[in-house]
């Protein structure tokens, strides 16, 4: 499988996939295609009939929407529990993912995910602090539901909803927002997670940078590697 992506510091969507490529411990190869190049809408049109990334390449098989991937990723490989287990917590999973994949526009205009800067923290507005209300909501009940003593949000195990959320996670620690103590210990446990860690690290070492990413933020810490 050929998994084609974007910049990991700024792709939120690449991402996704990617983790749950990587927490599965399914064999891939990956081609980044930087963004906010002369000829970066070219590149990724060999590949995606969209004209976006990320897309998974499988044989014949050509899929371009992270959730689409994912789900293909569940349906291919049942048995590396991708999606909980449990009628309940599988529904609760794939309602929760849509939910965060067509929703939360404030938050995620606002603030992209920009995994090289953290910026002072400042009033986000009302709609953003709905948007967080509702995250904040969604892992509190999911966990209280179905987690137990497991730290992600259904349990001991890494699973799809987790790698749609860990971009929000990212968002909420980038930007300095706050958070209840439980998102907090959530947001650690997410961070903590190898293939996340692995994702920020090959993140940090990009040489591609994006200023217009940092518009209306003000930056107090760059966590970038200096290039070699």
């Amino acid at each position: 499988m050929q998994l084609i992506i974007a910049n990991k510091l700024y792709s939120s969507w690449s991402m996704r996939p990617w983790l749950v490529l990587r927490a599965a411990g399914l064999d891939f190869s990956e081609t980044v295609i930087p963004l906010r190049q002369p000829d970066t809408g070219a590149k990724i049109r060999e590949y995606s009939p969209s004209g976006k990334v990320p897309v998974l390449i499988d044989g014949d098989v050509v899929i371009w929407e992270s959730l689409a991937i994912i789900s293909f990723l569940a349906d291919r490989f049942p048995e590396k529990g991708i999606w909980p287990q449990g009628e309940a917590a599988r529904a609760c999973a794939k309602a929760i993912s849509m939910e965060m994949h067509g929703g939360f526009q404030a938050l995620r205009q606002a603030c992209p995910m920009n995994l090289g800067k953290r910026f002072a923290p400042r009033d986000l507005g009302e709609k953003v602090a709905a948007d967080v209300a509702r995250i904040e909501a969604i892992f509190s009940d999911t966990r209280k539901r179905f987690s137990a003593s497991g730290p992600f949000l259904f349990g001991d195990s890494f699973t799809a909803a987790d790698a749609m959320f860990a971009p929000i996670v990212t968002r909420l620690e980038t930007y300095q927002i706050p958070v209840q103590s439980e998102t907090r210990t959530y947001m650690d446990a997410i961070q903590s997670h190898p293939a996340f860690q692995r994702w920020t690290s090959e993140a940090l070492r990009e040489a591609w940078h994006i200023p217009e990413f940092e518009i209306g933020h003000e930056p107090v810490a760059d966590l970038r590697e200096p290039p070699a």
